[in-house]
């Protein structure tokens, strides 16, 4: 089992859903499925790294075909609990290489909430885009949303920055700077007792992302600050960005 794998255990799993319970508000949730079921339009759609089904389940429900690929089977199985999971079928594999279960191409391609950054080197990023590319039909589309390194927010000697301080969770972001790695610290308090979660990123500038996107033979398709498709900025923390497969 890869580091990788392990890191998305049973555990993490388990108490992923509530961690991240502010992304599966109706604010935040709302404009994502909105987004994605414009550009599926009448055909199907591949999340990689589906993870619990956050966002595949209420697309499913809109009436959009959707698959999904997972590393981790801890957090597959707690997809598979819940109500609407028998119509996401799901292959468990890496983002970057695995097949989706069904056959022919996709309309839409997606991958959410910064994870195109949990694949830790460049050419396992590049590879994901390739991947992606390769299950799109003619015409289709690459969605991608992830932040912008907070390099701005670093003063010299600085190498940590909080994101979130709450009453049950401390989010505190280490950041390397010369290997373009940072390290997510979740601090949190559960039933009285504390603990500590750290997940590693690579993070990426947009002006790269859409190299590797040329580099697997699609082309820019917009870049949005958020899924409500409001202007992306110097100023934007984070953007969703598209780019399409050449085609009809």
């Amino acid at each position: 089992m890869s580091a990788t794998e392990q890191l998305w255990g049973p555990e993490v799993a388990r108490d992923y859903d509530e961690a991240s319970a502010f992304t599966s508000t109706p604010e935040v949730l709302g404009p994502t499925v909105d987004f994605l079921a414009r550009r599926a339009a009448d055909g199907a759609a591949l999340e990689l790294a589906v993870g619990t089904g956050r966002v595949a389940l209420p697309l499913s429900a809109r009436g959009v075909p959707v698959a999904g690929v997972e590393l981790s089977e801890h957090m597959a199985a707690r997809l598979r609990e819940k109500p609407g999971a028998d119509a996401v079928p799901v292959a468990i594999g890496d983002m970057a290489s695995a097949t989706a279960p069904g056959c022919g191409g996709f309309r839409l391609v997606y991958l959410v909430y910064n994870t195109i950054t949990n694949l830790l080197t460049q050419d396992e990023q590049v590879a994901c885009f390739r991947n992606a590319a390769r299950h799109l039909e003619p015409g289709g589309v690459f969605v991608v949303e992830v932040f912008v390194p907070p390099l701005q927010r670093l003063p010299p000697g600085q190498t940590a920055i909080p994101f979130h301080v709450g009453e049950h969770h401390v989010g505190v972001d280490t950041i390397d700077v010369l290997n373009q790695r940072l390290v997510s610290h979740h601090y949190r308090v559960r039933d009285g007792a504390g603990s500590l979660f750290r997940s590693p990123h690579r993070w990426v500038w947009p002006s790269e992302l859409d190299l590797m996107a040329r580099l697997a033979g699609m082309e820019p398709a917009g870049r949005w600050a958020d899924w409500d498709e409001s202007p992306f900025t110097a100023a934007s923390t984070s953007h969703v960005s598209a780019w399409r497969l050449p085609g009809r």
